[in-house]
């Protein structure tokens, strides 16, 4: 008599995984948009992705939805079912949403995944409006949550991620207005990335599961790490990145005079004065001296040096996922996703 045999499945990869969180996610992140004002809920779904500008149903790909599925695993890893994390997981897409719409309007990015931003699409009153709505919604949505003892802690955890998030963008307009050289210009060591919202998406989840603190706390510098390391590769990407890829032009950040990482790790390696004197001798580069100034960062070091800042945050990430106490299955999906995310880090 022959065994029956074992069929094995192969783990979920990555795009699976979002998916998956995404179309769980999907229903009531609608319903909490649909329930705005019907101009404001237009905005918010032209931001999501969701629609076109007027209503009509969106022609192009939608965002890969990395903080939901964080917010999902998260709530799994604890313990706790997937359904329990999708009011983090609706509150962290709808923040992340509005700190989008609040930073292109701030940055002066016309673009965002490709589309004109939303500013540029419905005009800069109707775009703070939105995001404020957005903010709103996303305090209302976890205070709603049917996990009802757990939500006060939620709403602190959210209120604090957006604290951080104001505090990195203050530092971003303050550091646009000092030089690039002298006593006040800026350096590596000034930049602050915080990660919170990748952080908070993961211990909402975990806390509205239930999780014990230090396993939220965990998480939370985890996710953080892992923001870190996402922060730095838009870092990489708006030098170097792919305009089909990242939707906005290639050397947009250089162009904007923004200090990013690698212009700043460049600026305090040897050998950087051709840099140094190129980005003081005028206010904006035309394309010539971005691409020039493009491959004096990467001659300085700046490039290799932010790989490897990430390359450190995404090892710490993946230290405090395997010293922290979690379900096996979600902690391999989570595992699986720091991977891809690094891929696309590095």
């Amino acid at each position: 008599m022959t065994s029956p045999r074992t069929v094995l499945t192969a783990p979920p990869a990555a795009p699976e995984i979002l998916a998956r969180c995404r179309e769980l996610v999907a229903p009531a992140l609608a319903e909490a948009i649909d329930g705005l004002h019907p101009w404001v809920a237009e905005m918010a779904g032209y931001a999501l992705g969701r629609c076109e500008v007027g209503g009509a149903p969106a022609t192009h790909r939608q965002g890969k939805g990395v903080r939901q599925a964080l917010a999902v695993l998260g709530a799994e890893a604890a313990g706790g079912s997937a359904e329990v994390g999708v009011p983090g997981a609706v509150a962290v897409e709808l923040l992340h949403t509005f700190s989008l719409l609040h930073d292109d309007i701030m940055d002066g990015d016309a673009l965002r995944r490709g589309r004109p931003a939303v500013w540029k699409a419905y005009g800069t009153g109707p775009a703070v409006l939105t995001g404020d709505a957005l903010f709103a919604l996303a305090v209302e949505t976890l205070t709603m949550a049917p996990a009802t003892s757990h939500a006060p802690a939620a709403v602190r955890r959210l209120t604090r991620a957006s604290r951080d998030l104001v505090r990195g963008q203050a530092d971003d307009l303050l550091f646009a207005h000092r030089p690039w050289t002298g006593p006040d210009a800026v350096s590596a060591g000034d930049e602050h990335k915080t990660g919170a919202l990748l952080g908070c998406a993961l211990a909402l989840g975990a806390g509205l599961a239930g999780a014990p603190r230090e396993t939220a706390a965990a998480l939370d510098r985890a996710g953080r790490h892992l923001g870190v390391a996402f922060q730095i590769a838009d870092d990489l990407l708006g030098i170097w990145g792919d305009p089909a890829v990242t939707g906005k032009p290639v050397h947009g950040d250089l162009r904007h005079g923004k200090k990013t990482l690698p212009v700043l790790a460049a600026l305090a390696a040897p050998g950087r004065s051709p840099l140094a004197e190129l980005l003081a001798s005028t206010a904006v580069l035309d394309d010539g001296a971005v691409r020039r100034a493009a491959t004096l960062v990467e001659r300085a070091g700046g490039r290799t040096a932010a790989l490897g800042a990430a390359r450190r945050h995404l090892t710490a990430a993946d230290t405090l996922l395997a010293g922290a106490s979690l379900a096996p299955s979600p902690a391999a999906d989570l595992r699986t996703l720091l991977s891809s995310l690094a891929h696309r880090t590095i």
